[in-house]
């Protein structure tokens, strides 16, 4: 099957065209700037005409376009339920309509967190396993569940996708959802510089020479020892453990994969979420896996064929 993707984040979309377990051709785009998904599309279908023409192909060789949006998604329906601020009309839009008039194809969209997972699951770190947890560090943070094969949904559409909002932290920050010490809140890309300029002793760390400070800052200093880089740091690795201990009780994986840009340091985060859920996680069981996902930012993009390939409801 062919199929045409959408990765469509916070800041940025990839677009990419998709056979089977491989990926054809892509291309990103920053969204940042953008005020509405409405002023999105026209560039993705402007993005999609020339990738297929470059590829020799044409819009008519796909099945459909599957869309990875960061947000609450009902698949069922088709529709965007809630953007948590980014792309406020995001609900108003009915995409298989749009796509169908614009590329001739019918749309799909689901949560992009679950269409990595759907693509980890059909060609990447999860194949072979039926029951799988997969967590995205980056901007955010994403947490979604696999049961028994099936991506889990709910009754709401909000079951299984929002591990980055689990609370670890009571007495924590204020979540961009509205609660209070969510893993997200404490410590994900968004959250980090905030958590950075708050921290004590941060100016006469290394880390203040830097303009902006995200993960690879962190983790770079960190691994040259400075200290409060170490400190700040290791404080992360221990919210996205106990994020992962959370999500382990809740959905009974045998396999947690990590995937998202922070990945790049995956030698210094796996090992740590590894052996905190080995000591902490109560699975009588066994002991649940942890591996860094296998297809980096293109795991959404993979999740097309499968999402596709679902039964409709």
């Amino acid at each position: 099957m062919k199929a045409l993707a959408v990765d469509l984040g916070g800041s940025h979309a990839t677009c990419g065209l998709v056979e089977d377990r491989t990926l054809l051709a892509w291309e990103t785009c920053d969204t940042n700037r953008a005020k509405s998904l409405a002023s999105v599309l026209p560039t993705l279908a402007e993005i999609f005409q020339k990738l297929t023409r470059s590829n020799f192909l044409t819009l008519r060789d796909f099945t459909g376009i599957a869309l990875g949006f960061a947000g609450l998604v009902d698949a069922r329906t088709g529709r965007i339920t809630d953007t948590n601020g980014k792309y406020e009309d995001g609900p108003e839009i009915n995409l298989d309509a749009w796509s169908r008039k614009t590329l001739g194809i019918p749309a799909r969209i689901e949560n992009d967190a679950r269409m990595a997972l759907l693509g980890e699951s059909f060609a990447g770190a999860a194949a072979g396993f039926t029951d799988v947890v997969m967590m995205t560090l980056g901007t955010g943070i994403g947490g979604v569940a696999m049961i028994e094969g099936k991506l889990l949904r709910g009754k709401h559409a909000q079951a299984g996708c929002l591990g980055g909002h689990l609370p670890v932290l009571f007495t924590g920050r204020t979540c961009t959802c509205g609660a209070i010490g969510c893993a997200e809140a404490e410590a994900s890309g968004w959250s980090l510089p905030s958590i950075v300029k708050d921290w004590p002793g941060t100016a006469h760390s290394a880390l203040a020479q830097h303009p902006h400070v995200g993960f690879k800052e962190l983790f770079e200093e960190s691994a040259r020892g400075d200290q409060i880089a170490v400190a700040i740091r290791d404080r992360c690795l221990n919210v996205w453990a106990a994020d992962a201990v959370g999500l382990i009780h809740a959905y009974d994986p045998e396999l947690i994969v990590m995937g998202g840009g922070v990945m790049k340091s995956a030698d210094v985060i796996v090992p740590y979420i590894q052996q905190y859920v080995k000591k902490y996680a109560w699975t009588p069981w066994g002991k649940v896996q942890v591996r860094p996902a296998a297809l980096g930012n293109n795991a959404a993009l993979l999740g097309a064929v499968p999402l596709l390939s679902e039964n409709q409801w």
